[in-house]
């Protein structure tokens, strides 16, 4: 630090007050009134830091400059110990083109994302040999296999795609990227191929002889013009082919699913195809990449936060088991809390069984028209709007927050039910029917936890069914009824307090020994 100066700006000349230039003599300090930049320091990250203090001895006749060399310690709880990684302290040389090197320096360094990682992947080196240690995976750990580690193609710098991004262990991701292609080379490109994920093994644990092989889940087909078809037979693998102009069975997208034990061990893998079609004026195409993990003996559960809920996300729902409270945790999290799902038929009757999910957040409104005539009975036709707006079953317990366990009984709020009749005494008549002809969903939420990152958290849920009186209908006519089913968010947060101040200030400068004794 001694040697280090940020106001020389000079060329061989003296900065005025500034106390590190060398070209300054003991003439011009004693001209000095300050020092324009009293205290030099190195790597500010580093838990002990090297200073170099400058002042003036404006007692000194003449006045003179003054340096002390002194060792800092940071006041951060988060700071570097030692930098042992020389490799980072500079840039390396680059190799020069020539004409022996050109080509091999293209072939690493032309396409669109590179990698400056080792060809293979090296377990050696963390763990030597020779040791008694028990291997397994860790969270965020790269999944090995037999030659480097499971790719999972994703966008670095651009869209392109790169092969160098390896699937890191009980790490869930999704990407899409984009993939140059060549009609007439398609069946060269190693990526448009099933092989190209499925030809390497994965090891069961790090440094381990054990080998899980990759499995063909399922294979589905898409059309140029977006359908897809499941084929029955996954067992046989379908490689790029070339037939009249298009270039058929390019891989468009592979999901990989992980089967683990606690202990972190992989004992299955199996990957699901989307298998395309290209044209031959393509010059690139779009592929989507996925990852999930389960565990041995269970089965995933989707979420919808955690543990807030997060807007858009279905509203998770479930029934109350047998022996409640005991034995608790048979709660269905895969149902979801649904309404009427509105379709191009107005139609009630056609409408029968389409459900679509409540997303949290979103105030939905849907309907349908019920054709009555003079031969529909009573009963059957009020059970029959009935199903139509609560569907074949509809759940008792609604979920809390997004990450609700079933086994958490606490964690489910009961959903309330009433009913509420449009007629009045002087309607009702033996010659009319009641019939239901609303549903109305009110769920009330709250913001809970921190007012920095407050969670979503369902505490209400009300099911508001009414029911209208249906006069007979005369005879060879018919009358329209609507029906309508909605759902409505509502937030009742309790304001904070008057005088609270909620947004704490953040400008706030914490004293040096704050954290004494810990450095």
């Amino acid at each position: 630090v001694a040697k280090l100066c940020v106001c020389d700006l000079l060329v061989a000349q003296c900065d005025v007050n500034c106390c590190c230039d060398p070209d300054c003599s003991a003439d011009d300090f004693s001209l000095f009134t300050t020092c324009s930049v009293p205290v030099v320091t190195g790597d500010s990250r580093l838990c002990s830091q090297k200073a170099a203090v400058y002042s003036l001895d404006v007692g000194a006749d003449p006045p003179e400059r003054i340096v002390e060399l002194t060792e800092r310690v940071n006041p951060s709880v988060f700071c570097i110990h030692a930098a042992n990684y020389k490799e980072a302290l500079f840039f390396p040389s680059p190799e020069t083109p020539t004409s022996e090197n050109f080509d091999q320096l293209l072939k690493q360094f032309g396409s669109p994302a590179f990698s400056a990682e080792p060809d293979s992947w090296n377990a050696d080196a963390e763990h030597p040999s020779g040791g008694n240690e028990t291997y397994r995976y860790e969270y965020g750990a790269p999944i090995q296999t037999a030659d480097a580690f499971l790719r999972l193609p994703s966008p670095v710098v651009s869209s392109w795609c790169s092969d160098a991004n390896p699937a890191a262990f009980l790490v869930s991701q999704a990407t899409k990227c984009t993939r140059s292609v060549s009609t007439e080379e398609c069946d060269s490109i190693p990526a448009l191929s099933m092989l190209f994920y499925t030809n390497s093994s994965i090891l069961a644990v790090p440094k381990s002889s054990q080998m899980v092989n990759i499995t063909v889940h399922s294979i589905t087909v898409q059309s140029p013009k977006g359908t897809r078809t499941l084929l029955k037979g996954s067992d046989v693998f379908r490689l790029p082919t070339l037939v009249d102009g298009l270039c058929i069975n390019v891989v468009l997208g592979v999901s990989y699913r992980v089967t683990h034990t606690d202990t972190g061990e992989i004992t299955a893998a199996a990957a699901a195809f989307v298998l395309g079609a290209i044209e031959k004026e393509a010059l690139s195409i779009q592929q989507s990449f996925q990852i999930t993990f389960t565990q041995v003996d269970t089965e995933p559960v989707p979420l919808s936060g955690n543990p807030g809920y997060v807007v858009g996300l279905p509203v998770r729902a479930g029934f109350r088991p047998q022996g409640y409270p005991f034995p608790a945790g048979s709660t269905n999290q895969h149902s979801q809390l649904t309404i009427l799902q509105s379709t191009a038929s107005p139609d009630c009757l056609a409408a029968r069984g389409a459900r679509t999910p409540v997303l949290f957040g979103y105030n939905t409104i849907s309907g349908c028209k019920l054709r009555v005539s003079a031969e529909m009975k009573c009963q059957p036709l009020a059970q029959t709007l009935l199903d139509v707006l609560k569907g074949q079953s509809f759940p008792e317990y609604v979920a809390s927050f997004g990450n609700s366990q079933g086994q958490d009984v606490l964690d489910w709020v009961p959903i309330t039910h009433l009913h509420v009749s449009e007629q009045t005494m002087r309607d009702f008549s033996p010659l009319s029917c009641l019939i239901p002809v609303s549903l109305e969903i009110e769920v009330k939420w709250t913001r809970y936890g921190s007012l920095v990152n407050p969670q979503a958290r369902i505490v209400n849920v009300t099911a508001t069914l009414t029911s209208a009186a249906l006069k007979r209908v005369p005879s060879g006519r018919e009358r329209m009824i609507p029906v309508m089913s909605s759902v409505v968010f509502t937030d009742v947060s309790a304001p904070a307090e008057p005088g609270y101040k909620a947004w704490p200030s953040i400008g706030i400068r914490l004293p040096q020994d704050f954290f004494f004794p810990f450095l």
